[in-house]
């Protein structure tokens, strides 16, 4: 267990040394943000099963909040992150406190409801820009703007904020909320019958959610300095997490990270080959993988590695015991 841990350090930390030229770099780079996405919804869409496709509000209030604070204050974008990090976090509170009353699709419904009139509310905003967006620093004042020309900064930035989430998501996972979370989305009356406070934990799940998606957010708009409403809060950036998360292994600590080293680069490829026709094609693979998760293995592809290793060990086993007959 520790050397696979080692091995896909060493494979995260050597990637950039392995893959050259700033197509590929940002590739890479856009692959650990996807993941600290599509890690931060799994936290509450993932270990309790609440299926949020609303997680673009997040993401779009991390994304505008440096940006805004660069245009109208000339602060460094920097020091909007945590803003938007709090900002989110009550939105997180307001957004669930009502909507947690309501189970299933039910659910997911009422977050593309809130995602899509904040996206509006926004679009027709003026002080955010409105349907034009925001624009971060053209050239770097100081490195606290964190501007670079290259996409190594950002990959090795990402890396380290996907640690953390990942760490802290392990740690969560062996704990009290873990196995809370865990009950609650195996059968949250039988949770709530057992004594768990399900309405309270799935609000912790939501807020610290909210919190990595924002700060995703604000990673992307630095790094790309330019956001508008429909690439911050575009009902697709939801999908994508959902789809992410879903197909690497919902509810499992590097499914997200395993999906998004298989989506990323199918996205990026097919938009380099076909151009601009290549999103509207990307979105079909999409659907296409969605109904091949939903129908063949719900699970993901952690899941058909899982059942292919006991497989292979029953069989081990069972070749080793004819032996000793």
């Amino acid at each position: 267990m520790k050397r696979g841990w080692l091995l896909l350090a060493v494979i995260l930390l050597g990637a950039p040394l392995v893959v050259q030229g700033p197509f590929y770099q940002r590739m890479i780079t856009l692959v650990l943000l996807s993941a600290i996405s599509a890690s931060a919804w799994n936290l509450v869409g993932g270990y309790a099963l609440q299926i949020s496709i609303g997680h673009a509000v997040f993401f779009g209030i991390g994304a505008y909040t440096p940006l805004v604070f660069y245009q109208h204050w000339g602060y460094v974008p920097l020091a909007g992150i945590p803003v938007g990090l709090l900002i989110s976090c009550a939105v997180a509170v307001v957004i669930g406190t009502p909507t947690f009353r309501l189970q299933g699709h039910y659910f997911a419904m009422a977050t593309i409801a809130v995602a899509e009139l904040v996206r509006i509310v926004v679009t027709n905003w003026k002080f955010v820009g409105g349907a034009v967006g925001q624009m971060g620093p053209a050239v770097p004042r100081t490195v606290w703007d964190l501007t670079f020309r290259s996409s190594l900064p950002y990959y090795y930035i990402y890396l380290g904020v996907l640690a953390v989430l990942l760490g802290l998501t392990y740690w969560i996972s062996r704990g009290r909320m873990g196995y809370y979370l865990r009950a609650i989305g195996a059968d949250e009356r039988a949770a709530r019958s057992l004594g768990v406070p399900v309405r309270r934990y799935k609000l912790y799940a939501f807020m610290l959610s909210a919190a990595f998606t924002s700060l995703a957010g604000s990673l992307y708009a630095l790094m790309v300095g330019f956001i508008d409403p429909t690439s911050a809060f575009g009902i697709l950036i939801s999908v994508e997490m959902v789809i992410t998360a879903a197909l690497g292994g919902a509810g499992t600590l590097l499914g997200p990270l395993l999906g998004a080293v298989i989506l990323v680069p199918l996205q990026n490829m097919t938009n380099s080959l076909f151009g601009g026709g290549g999103t509207g094609l990307t979105y079909i693979l999409y659907g296409g993988i969605i109904l091949v998760l939903a129908r063949f293995e719900p699970g993901g592809l952690l899941e058909i590695w899982q059942r292919w290793q006991t497989r292979r060990a029953n069989r081990a086993e069972a070749a080793e015991v004819a032996r000793a007959a």
